[in-house]
């Protein structure tokens, strides 16, 4: 592949992120695509889930982030993505080692969302002391973190 494939792949999945940031995930779906027709890449198949789970398509969600993982299973957001698209359908036990290995992945920012989408799985299965441990390492990592310390306090006042 050469370089302008390359870099007409990026600026397709440049002009997606911001379609689906202007809430044109139709829009954004045909551009992550033609990004990935043209270079496939752990971004844009990530990218492609998060606006496939705007659209309601949770297993097509799921599906776009291990395509992800299968080009780069170093690159942390599509582990993380998945957890938290398992949260949503009620599966906690499935989200969490999904939610593990994103805490584990070699690359991948911002690293207080997989803490945060751990404690929430905890917190849904009523494991109080572990959602806590959670949320407080989120916080430790990201302090200005408002979900986070949000649900630090609902945990707080849950148990007490």
């Amino acid at each position: 592949m050469n370089q302008e494939t390359f870099s007409n792949a990026w600026e397709l999945l440049q002009d997606a992120y911001q379609a689906q940031m202007e809430g044109d995930y139709d829009q954004a779906v045909e551009l992550y695509r033609a990004s990935l027709d043209l270079h496939p890449t752990a971004e844009a198949h990530t990218f492609l889930g998060w606006a496939y789970h705007f659209q309601g398509h949770f297993e097509e969600a799921i599906a776009e982030c291990k395509r992800a993982i299968e080009v780069d299973p170093e690159f942390g957001n599509p582990y993380n993505d998945i957890g938290a698209y398992l949260i949503e359908l009620g599966r906690y036990d499935e989200a969490i080692p999904w939610l593990e290995s994103a805490i584990g992945a070699q690359r991948y920012e911002p690293r207080h969302f997989p803490h945060f989408n751990l404690g929430r799985a905890y917190l849904a299965k009523e494991m109080y002391a572990r959602a806590r441990a959670s949320f407080e390492k989120a916080l430790e990592i990201e302090p200005r973190y408002r979900l986070a310390r949000e649900a630090l306090a609902a945990v707080r006042r849950l148990v007490n």
